[in-house]
């Protein structure tokens, strides 16, 4: 696949417009809503990456926007959000990854507050470069935040959106190992169009 600022305009429209069909299909289960609003943020943030690319990458805004949705907000949304819509049965199991979110979410914040975060086009990719201490253990802390909190939802729709993301996450990061957070970002945009079925399930399951 080659990315460009037209594949992202036209990629993030879509998710962004299946995403809104989805919010509007959770709007009975209030508690599925920050989940079923997954696949707006993700559309939208691969529309702010087609600037990116017509900005040459760079530093400026739309690098720094894109920068806080991929790093600090989402090991933060993410959790919160299954645990909001998780069966009870998994609440406490998922307080884990929760907190691993809080604590992920607060030290990426603090790196952009106190560096700069800056992007390169490198081909049909770009690649973001922030100065991050302890980068091991912050990557190890956002993945069990995200997909760990996925795989550890105890809802089949929500575990199945977690293997396909550590999918996506295993192939971006073996071809693409530079560029890795802009590609599995992408990646995961394209997944979270399952949660369409997903909230359709739920909302089936009510009726």
């Amino acid at each position: 696949m080659c990315w460009s600022a037209t594949a992202d305009l036209v990629a993030g429209g879509v998710i962004t417009a299946v995403g809104a069909v989805t919010v509007a299909g959770a709007a009975r289960r209030p508690r599925d809503l920050p989940m079923a609003a997954l696949p707006v943020l993700l559309g939208l943030h691969q529309m702010i990456e087609a600037v990116v690319w017509h900005r040459d990458g760079g530093g400026g805004p739309a690098t720094v926007a894109w920068a806080v949705i991929a790093l600090p907000l989402l090991p933060l949304w993410l959790p919160a959000a299954v645990l909001c819509a998780a069966p009870p049965r998994a609440r406490r199991r998922l307080l884990v990854p929760l907190a691993a979110g809080v604590a992920t979410a607060a030290a990426l914040a603090h790196a952009l507050a106190t560096g700069t975060v800056t992007a390169e086009i490198r081909g049909h990719t770009v690649g973001y470069s922030l100065r991050l201490p302890q980068a091991g253990l912050v990557v190890a802390g956002y993945f069990l935040a995200t997909i760990g909190s996925l795989l550890l939802s105890g809802d089949r729709g929500l575990v199945l959106l977690g293997v396909l993301v550590s999918i996506g996450a295993a192939v971006t990061f073996a071809l693409w190992r530079q560029e890795y957070v802009s590609t599995w970002c992408a990646c995961a945009a394209l997944c979270s169009v399952v949660l369409l079925l997903w909230v359709r399930r739920r909302r089936s399951s009510v009726v």
